[in-house]
């Protein structure tokens, strides 16, 4: 079971998520709102420290190519996390993104979030599974620019659909939190979860940071309801 937690703000959040048991580590460069987001200086500071303790995964909810590329280069995270619109940057560009990366010998995994709005999700993540190397299925809200941060969960039929047919590894996501894991393991039966909101500690405004607690009772339950669940 990989469990997945956004977003760690400092390297040592990200360290002490790592500590908790999180495999993977989630930060989110960004200058346009999104929660929890950092500078580069920050974030490329944070997957440094991660290597040989966690995997990082970096999010973009960017549609154009050469920024998604841009990012990529400069942070070059174990994982990059496609969270953008799925029309504006589609399969075709999942694959040139792709093809670039081997070119310039950039080496990190592709995840694309899906988002679980209804039946035609199937259809989406069947588009994009053979170009990636992992599915995200989240939630989505007119609230947060891109797929997920939602804070809500959604059909978890459509997303064990998706999961019993998908040829790469399946992250579920979109309001988990220790709470609701374990029923969402077992409904889904993913290959991983992951969490944002629900793990986090409000702090004055909107700002946040990872209710460290929350993320130990999050891995435990998780992992704990895993060994039990059949595959």
């Amino acid at each position: 079971m990989i469990i997945q937690v956004y977003t760690a703000q400092t390297v040592e959040e990200a360290l002490a998520l790592a500590d908790r048991g999180v495999d993977h580590v989630g930060v989110t460069v960004a200058d346009r709102g999104l929660p929890g987001e950092v500078d580069l200086v920050t974030g490329r500071a944070i997957v440094g420290a991660l290597e040989g303790v966690a995997t990082s995964t970096a999010l973009t909810v960017d549609t154009d190519p050469l920024a998604v590329r841009m990012l990529a280069a400069a942070l070059v995270p174990d994982i990059l996390h496609l969270c953008g619109d799925t029309v504006l940057f589609p399969p075709a560009q999942v694959a040139e993104l792709r093809a670039w990366l081997e070119r310039r010998r950039l080496d990190m995994r592709l995840m694309q979030a899906i988002p679980v709005t209804g039946p035609e999700s199937v259809a989406e993540a069947r588009r994009f599974a053979h170009h990636v190397d992992l599915l995200l299925l989240d939630s989505v809200t007119d609230a947060v620019e891109g797929i997920g941060a939602a804070g809500v969960t959604h059909d978890w039929e459509i997303s064990r659909r998706i999961v019993e047919e998908s040829p790469v590894p399946v992250i579920l996501a979109g309001g988990l939190g220790p709470d609701n894991v374990a029923e969402a393991i077992a409904a889904v039966r993913p290959a991983g979860v992951d969490s944002l909101t629900r793990t986090n500690e409000r702090l004055r405004g909107s700002r946040f940071r990872k209710d460290l607690d929350a993320v130990a009772r999050f891995v435990e339950t998780s992992r704990a309801t895993s060994a039990q669940t059949p595959g």
